[in-house]
C-alpha cells in the first residue's frame, strides 16, 4: 500500500544542528573569553558535545533533571564547581547565541510544502518535547505536523522499534504505509527499516557520510528526492543521486 505519512527526524534532518552547534559556540567561546583554554575552536566544540551526549543520556535514563544535564555541562566543561544560578547564567548566554544563528536547511520548506497535501507528517526526536517543541515554533514549522514525539516523554529512544511504532500508532497507521526521514544511518536508517517503515536516510555528506551504509534504509542527498522517491505527483522530486 502507498505511503501515507512520513515522521521526520529534527536535528541535522530539518534543523541545521551542526552549524547552528559550530557557529553559536565559537561565538559564546570568544565572547566569554575561553579560546585560550583549547588548542582550537574546534577541539573545544567536540568536546562540548561528548560532554553534552554524556549528561543526556543521564537525564534519558532518568538519573538526572532537564535542570541538572544542563548545568553538568557547564561544570564538567569548564570544570568548575559553578552553583546552580550560575551555571544557569553561563549556559543562558550560550543558548542566547546558539538559538541566533538557528536555521532549517534549504530544502525543507520545498519538500513539506510539495508533500503537504498527499501526506500526513509528524515528528520522532531523541530530544525532549522541552528543546523539540519550542525549536520548531522558532523555526517557523511547528504547524506542520500532526504531533512532535521525543524520547524524553516516551520513555524510549531510536533505535528501538518501539519508538517507531509509537508514531505509527499514534498516526493510526501500520508501519508500511509510514515513511521515517533521518540523517544517522543506525539510529534513524536501520532502526526505521527494521521497524518496519519506509525508511529514508538523508545523507548530506556530514559525520556519517565516509561509513558504508545499512541494509534497509533508502539513500538521499538531497530533501528534494523525497517525493519522487514517495510516489508522490509533484514536479518537485528528483532522482536519486545514490545507486
Amino acid at each position: 500500500m502507498s505511503i501515507q505519512a512520513v515522521v521526520w527526524d529534527v536535528d541535522d534532518t530539518l534543523f541545521d544542528y551542526t552549524t547552528a552547534d559550530r557557529l553559536g559556540m565559537s561565538a559564546h567561546l570568544t565572547a566569554e573569553g575561553l579560546l585560550d583554554d583549547h588548542e582550537t575552536v574546534e577541539q573545544a566544540i567536540t568536546r562540548w558535545r561528548e560532554i553534552t551526549d554524556l549528561q543526556w543520556a543521564r537525564f534519558a535514563a532518568g538519573e538526572a533533571t532537564f535542570e541538572a544535564q544542563r548545568r553538568d555541562r557547564v561544570r564538567v566543561f569548564l570544570d568548575r564547581n559553578l552553583t546552580d544560578a550560575e551555571a544557569d547564567a553561563w549556559f543562558q548566554r550560550y543558548l542566547t547565541r546558539y538559538e541566533a544563528v538557528w536555521a532549517l536547511f534549504p530544502d525543507v520548506l520545498p519538500v513539506l510544502d510539495a508533500l503537504s497535501a498527499s501526506h500526513r507528517h509528524a515528528v520522532l526526536s531523541n530530544s525532549s518535547l522541552h528543546v523539540q517543541d519550542r525549536k520548531l515554533r522558532a523555526l517557523g514549522v511547528h504547524d506542520r505536523f500532526e504531533t512532535i514525539l521525543c524520547a524524553a516523554e516516551l520513555g524510549i529512544s531510536k533505535p528501538e522499534a518501539g519508538a517507531f511504532l509509537a508514531a505509527c500508532d499514534f498516526l493510526g497507521l501500520p508501519p508500511h504505509q509510514v515513511a521515517y526521514v533521518g540523517d544517522h544511518p543506525e539510529i534513524d536508517g536501520r532502526g526505521a527499516a527494521d521497524a518496519g517503515l519506509l525508511s529514508v536516510w538523508i545523507d548530506r555528506g556530514g559525520l556519517y557520510a565516509t561509513i558504508d551504509p545499512p541494509v534497509g534504509p533508502h539513500r538521499i542527498a538531497s530533501l528534494a528526492e523525497l517525493p519522487s522517491l514517495l510516489g508522490s505527483d509533484t514536479r518537485f522530486g528528483a532522482p536519486s543521486t545514490f545507486g
